[in-house]
């Protein structure tokens, strides 16, 4: 059996403050996974600050930027400088009144290859995404890079499974996932564990159902709400749980992060999608004709 084995990393981190303060840990981490080989790395979504949507605030908006704009200059330098694929995630300002948050992804040259906008937004207690980000418009189009054609997703697009197929018809090599999930503190222990159990088991669902690696990075630690004092629902701030992982075609774990800051390092075969699916071929056997009724919202 053929190998074609690729060498990526999930930056897993928490808040420290400030855009600068985390770039510079990002330039860090970056370092630390381009010495153990890695060819291609996936920042968490919105790794700049902290996650501001626990809250509706016209001030939050000042955090945004022009894409390109300095954190794709900075990001595509580190690319450059290590020569690695890297996957980031900003908050966009694409005009006045008009944001949204933003994958981009950058060459091992430093170049900007492409973005992918968000498509579906939350609106939950904690999660107020729908205040400050626009749904995305550029479609589910993978992006082609030196290390194979990436599905890039984001976060609440990974309950979807119209998200990573639409992707796998188009052609991704593997699905990337930068995310900001974690739970109440005041939610009980097993409600705690059945709501990071469901977000594994969706990503194992589209690397199964769509014969390709899933590459998932979340963030970690605690971050505070500002709506505490008001005693809203919510207000006891968001435990990211981390667990970033990297799923191989079968849902298998080829390797998975704890709770802490980690820089995890795997390889992924990418010949053995070819393999799996010639075992399990859910595209060949697709029902084309008759799945109309997925463009309703409901089947009254």
């Amino acid at each position: 059996m053929k190998t074609k084995t690729l060498t990526v990393a999930l930056v897993q981190e928490r808040n420290h403050g400030d855009a600068e303060a985390n770039l510079a840990v990002i330039e860090s981490r970056v370092a630390e996974a381009a010495a153990q080989g890695a060819q291609l790395l996936l920042l968490q979504e919105l790794h700049n600050g902290a996650y501001f949507c626990q809250h509706e605030s016209v001030c939050e908006f000042d955090l945004a930027e022009p894409i390109p704009g300095p954190s794709t200059e900075r990001l595509g330098a580190l690319a450059k400088k290590h020569g690695v694929v890297i996957v980031g995630s900003l908050f966009e300002r694409r005009a006045a009144g008009l944001y949204h948050n933003t994958a981009v992804v950058l060459e091992k040259d430093g170049s900007l290859l492409g973005k992918y906008r968000k498509m579906h937004i939350p609106d939950d207690p904690g999660f107020y995404e729908k205040f400050y980000f626009t749904p995305g418009d550029l479609g589910f189009r993978p992006v082609d890079t030196s290390v194979g054609r990436l599905g890039v997703l984001v976060c609440w697009d990974q309950w979807y499974p119209e998200a990573a197929r639409l992707m796998a018809l188009a052609g991704a090599e593997m699905l990337l996932y930068p995310t900001a999930i974690g739970w109440d503190p005041e939610d009980a222990q097993d409600e705690q564990n059945r709501q990071r159990d469901a977000w594994v088991l969706s990503h194992r669902g589209h690397a199964v159902a769509n014969g390709l690696p899933v590459l998932s990075c979340n963030r970690v630690g605690h971050e505070s709400s500002p709506l505490a004092s008001d005693k809203h629902v919510g207000a006891s701030g968001i435990q990211f749980w981390g667990n970033s992982h990297v799923l191989g075609p079968q849902g298998e774990f080829v390797a998975e992060a704890g709770g802490e800051p980690t820089v995890l390092v795997c390889e992924v075969d990418l010949q053995r999608s070819e393999h799996v699916r010639r075992i399990w071929p859910f595209l060949r056997d697709r029902r084309i004709d008759a799945y109309g009724d997925l463009l309703k919202r409901y089947i009254d």
